[in-house]
C-alpha cells in the first residue's frame, strides 16, 4: 500500500551514487531544454512566456514522484498548448488576465479528471494502443519534433500553419529567401560536437559540453546583435503605413475576439434561460449564435490579413547606417547613393502582438535565449465554481484523454527500450496531480513531452530523480543563474532536440510488424502517415491507429479460425487445409478458436454447413472445444441449434476438450443434457476412439470403406488391428 501511495520509494532500491550522477546530468540536460522550450510553448497557449516557466516548475517533479514511468518528462508540450489556446479562444482574448485565469482553471479541471480516472482504475483505455500504433506514432512524432526545429536552425521566423507540412513549406520558402549563416553554423557545430563525443564515449555529457562551448563562443563573438529604434529611423517610403496597418489588424483581432467572448457569455445565459422554459431555442439565442458565427468568420479573416502583413514585414531586409549610438535603416535592395551602410543584414522582429513604433526591435545577429524572468510564482488555489467547471469540462476531457494517450504512448515507447513495467492508472494519477498542484503554482495544462523525454532517455536517466532535479534546476535558474543562459543560441537548443528524437526513428519496427501480420504493418504505416499529415494534431494518428486496431480485433472476433482437423505424421491433430492433410470421409473433427459469443455465433454454423456440403459421406461431427474460452447466451443457443440441425440430418454429434467455464454454461442452460454425457469427451483421442467404433463397427460402409482413414492412426495398435478386422468383414 505504501508503494501505491508513494511509488517513488521504489526508485531507491539498488540506487547508488553512480546512478545519482547519471540522473543529475540528465536532469540538468532536460532543464536546459525545458527552460526556453516552455517559454515558447506558453506563447502557443496564448499566455505570456514566463507562464511556461511556471508550468516547468512543479509539474515535472510531481508527475515523476507519483507516476510510473521513470523517464517520462512532464511539462508544457506543443499539442496541449495549442489545444488549450483553441479551447479558451472563444471564452477570452489571448494574453488577457481573464484568459490567463481560464488557462490555470483549465489545468485544474484537467488534473481533476485525470486523477479521477486513475483512482477509478480506468487507465485500461491505453490497452487500445497496440505496438504497431505506438511504433507508427513514435516514428512520426520524432520526425515532426525534429523538423519543427528547422526554423531555429536556419534563423527564420514564420507563422505556424494548420498542418505541420504547410509550416515546413513556409520555413523552406523563408530559408531560400534568407538564411542566417552564423545561426546555421552554430546548429551544425552543436550537432557535430554531440555526435563526435557520443562516438568517443556515450557517457560523456555531450549535450552539456555542446551547450557550454557554444554559449561561450556566442558571448565572446557577439552572436546576438539587436537594436531598438523609432519608426522615424526607418527611411523607407510607406513603411510607417505598413506598420500601422499591422498594428490595426492586431487591435481588430483583440476587439473582435473580446466581442465574441462577451456574446458567448450571453449565449450561455440564454441557453440556461431557455432550459428553464420550454427547452428549445429562443429567437434571441438563434440571433446570438448567428452573431458569434459572423464574428468567428471576421476573426479568421482578420487573422489571415494580420498573418500576411506580418510575413511581409518579416521578409523585408534592411541595411543599417550607424548614427552615433543609434541606427538609420534603409531597404537593402535600394540604398540611396552616398549612403555607406554596414555589412549586416537587419530584419524587423515581428510577433503576434502590436508593435511599439517608438521601440522597434531590429535583429542583426542570431536568436538567443535572452533574459529570463526571475522569481517564483505565487501559490494560490484557483477559483473553480460549478459553472466554470462544467463550462471547461468538455475541453478538459478532450485535453485529458488526448494528452494522456500521447504521454502514455511516449512512455510505452521508452519502456520498450528500458524494459520497465508501466501502470497506466498510476500514470494517470501522476499526470492528474501534476496538473492539480501545478495550477496552484500558476501553471497551465501540461502533459508528457516527447522531445524532453527523448533527451532524458538519451542522457541515461535511470529514475524519476532526474525530473526532480529538472524542477530544482528550474527554481535555481530562476533565482540565481538566468544571466548564464542569456547568450545560449536557440539553434543549439534546436540541435539538442533534433539529436535526441531522431534516434527514436525505428524503420525496423515497420518491417517487423509486417512480417508478424501484414495488417499490423499496415496499421503502423497508416498511423505514421496520418500522424505526419495531421501534425501538430498528433492525436489524429493515435485515434486512427486505435480505430484500425479495434476494427481488426472485431473482425477477427467475428471470424475466428474454424478448422477441419486431421492427423499429421506425428499423430497430432492439425488443420487439414493449412497442412494439406487427408481427412476422414465419414468423421469431421472441427476446432473453433475463440470465445463463442453473439458476434460470431452464426459463423460456427456457417462453417459446419460448409464442411457438410464438401463431404457428402459425412456421418459424424466432433467439435474440438479446446479453443473456446467463453460462451454467452447467443453462443449457447447457436450451439444448441447446431446440435439439433446435425442430428435431425441423421448424423451424430459430440464435443471434446470443453473448458470448465464453458461446461458451467452448458450445465446451467441444459445443453449438457441435450448433447448427452456419453457424447462429451475429455480429449480428442478418447472422442476419436469412441466415434470410430460407433461409425465402423457393424456399419455398411460404401465401397472402399475407411481402411486408409487417417484418424485410425490415432488409435492404439490393438484398436487399429480391430478396425482392420472390421473392414475385412
Amino acid at each position: 500500500m505504501i508503494y501505491k501511495f508513494l511509488p517513488f520509494i521504489l526508485w531507491f532500491k539498488d540506487y547508488s551514487i553512480g546512478k545519482f550522477r547519471i540522473d543529475l546530468l540528465a536532469g540538468i540536460t532536460v532543464a536546459l531544454v525545458l527552460i526556453p522550450q516552455s517559454m515558447a510553448y506558453a506563447q502557443l497557449a496564448g499566455l505570456p512566456a514566463y507562464y511556461g516557466l511556471y508550468a516547468a516548475f512543479l509539474p515535472p517533479m510531481v508527475a515523476a514522484l507519483f507516476g510510473s514511468s521513470r523517464q517520462l518528462a512532464t511539462g508544457p508540450v506543443a499539442v496541449v498548448s495549442l489545444m488549450s489556446a483553441a479551447s479558451l479562444e472563444p471564452l477570452a482574448t489571448a494574453g488577457s488576465a481573464e484568459f490567463i485565469a481560464y488557462s490555470i482553471v483549465l489545468a485544474l479541471t484537467v488534473g481533476i479528471f485525470q486523477f479521477s480516472l486513475g483512482v477509478l482504475r480506468l487507465g485500461l483505455v491505453v490497452n487500445f494502443l497496440s505496438h504497431p500504433v505506438v511504433n507508427g506514432f513514435t516514428n512520426a512524432a520524432a520526425i515532426i519534433i525534429a523538423s519543427s526545429q528547422f526554423s531555429k536552425f536556419f534563423g527564420v521566423y514564420v507563422d505556424k500553419a494548420e498542418h505541420h507540412y504547410e509550416t515546413l513549406i513556409r520555413v523552406a520558402q523563408a530559408a531560400v529567401d534568407y538564411t542566417h549563416i552564423p545561426t546555421l553554423l552554430y546548429g551544425i557545430a552543436a550537432v557535430a560536437i554531440m555526435f563526435s563525443l557520443r562516438k568517443i564515449n556515450p557517457r560523456i555529457p555531450n549535450v552539456l559540453i555542446a551547450v557550454a562551448v557554444t554559449t561561450l563562443i556566442s558571448y565572446f563573438t557577439g552572436f546576438n546583435n539587436d537594436t531598438m529604434v523609432s519608426v522615424d529611423a526607418v527611411k523607407i517610403d510607406g513603411f510607417s503605413q505598413k506598420l500601422e496597418a499591422f498594428n490595426h489588424s492586431v487591435r481588430e483581432i483583440e476587439r473582435i475576439g473580446q466581442q465574441r467572448a462577451d456574446i458567448g457569455l450571453l449565449v450561455d445565459e440564454e441557453k440556461a434561460h431557455s432550459k428553464e422554459g420550454h427547452g428549445g431555442k429562443t429567437p434571441a439565442l438563434v440571433n446570438l449564435e448567428g452573431e458569434v458565427e459572423i464574428l468567428s468568420i471576421q476573426l479568421a479573416e482578420m487573422k489571415q490579413h494580420s498573418s500576411d502583413l506580418r510575413t511581409e514585414l518579416r521578409y523585408m531586409k534592411f541595411s543599417g547606417v550607424p548614427t552615433g549610438d543609434a541606427y538609420e535603416f534603409y531597404d537593402k535592395s535600394a540604398v540611396p547613393a552616398g549612403i555607406d551602410p554596414d555589412s549586416t543584414t537587419w530584419r524587423l522582429s515581428v510577433g503576434s502582438t502590436e508593435l511599439d513604433s517608438t521601440k522597434l526591435k531590429y535583429t542583426g545577429g542570431g536568436a538567443i535565449v535572452g533574459k529570463i524572468p526571475e522569481g517564483l510564482p505565487t501559490f494560490v488555489i484557483p477559483s473553480l465554481d460549478a459553472k466554470t467547471f462544467f463550462k471547461l469540462l468538455p475541453y478538459a476531457i478532450i485535453i485529458s484523454l488526448l494528452g494522456f494517450m500521447e504521454a502514455i504512448a511516449i512512455a510505452k515507447a521508452m519502456a520498450a527500450q528500458t524494459g520497465q513495467k508501466l501502470d497506466p492508472n498510476q500514470e494517470l494519477i501522476g499526470q492528474g496531480l501534476a496538473n492539480i498542484l501545478g495550477s496552484i503554482g500558476s501553471s497551465y495544462a501540461v502533459s508528457g513531452s516527447f522531445s524532453r523525454s527523448a533527451v532524458n532517455l538519451q542522457a541515461g536517466a535511470v529514475s524519476g530523480i532526474s525530473s526532480v532535479i529538472t524542477s530544482v534546476m528550474v527554481v535555481i535558474t530562476l533565482l540565481f543563474f538566468t544571466p548564464l543562459l542569456y547568450h545560449l543560441p536557440q539553434a543549439v537548443l534546436a540541435a539538442v532536440i533534433m539529436m535526441a528524437v531522431i534516434g527514436l526513428v525505428n524503420v525496423k519496427g515497420f518491417v517487423h510488424a509486417w512480417k508478424a501480420q501484414w495488417y499490423d504493418g499496415a496499421i503502423a504505416i497508416l498511423s505514421f502517415v496520418v500522424t505526419l499529415y495531421f501534425a501538430p494534431h498528433l492525436d489524429k494518428g493515435i485515434m486512427v491507429g486505435v480505430f484500425l486496431s479495434m476494427t481488426i480485433f472485431l473482425y477477427k472476433s467475428m471470424r475466428p479460425v474454424v478448422a477441419s482437423l486431421s492427423l499429421n505424421e506425428e499423430k497430432v491433430l492439425k488443420a487439414a487445409d493449412y497442412y494439406r492433410l487427408k481427412g476422414c470421409r465419414h468423421i469431421s473433427v472441427v476446432r473453433f478458436d475463440g470465445a463463442l459469443f453473439f458476434a460470431n455465433a452464426s459463423y460456427l454454423d456457417e462453417q459446419v454447413l460448409k464442411f457438410r456440403n464438401e463431404q457428402p459421406d459425412l456421418r459424424y461431427i466432433l467439435l474440438d472445444a479446446r479453443g473456446i474460452n467463453d460462451m454467452d447466451a447467443s453462443g449457447e443457443e447457436a450451439l444448441a441449434m447446431l446440435v439439433k440441425r446435425i442430428r435431425s440430418g441423421g448424423m451424430g454429434f459430440a464435443v471434446c476438450g470443453v473448458k470448465g467455464q464453458v461446461l458451467d454454461v452448458m450445465e446451467r442452460t441444459g445443453l449438457y443434457e441435450e448433447i448427452g454425457s456419453d457424447n462429451i469427451y475429455a480429449d480428442s483421442r478418447a472422442a476419436t476412439t469412441a466415434i470410430i467404433e460407433k461409425i465402423h463397427r457393424g456399419t455398411d460402409l460404401p465401397e472402399g470403406g475407411c481402411g486408409n482413414c487417417p484418424l485410425t492412426q490415432y488409435l492404439p495398435l490393438e484398436d487399429q488391428k480391430h478396425i482392420e478386422k472390421v473392414m475385412a468383414t
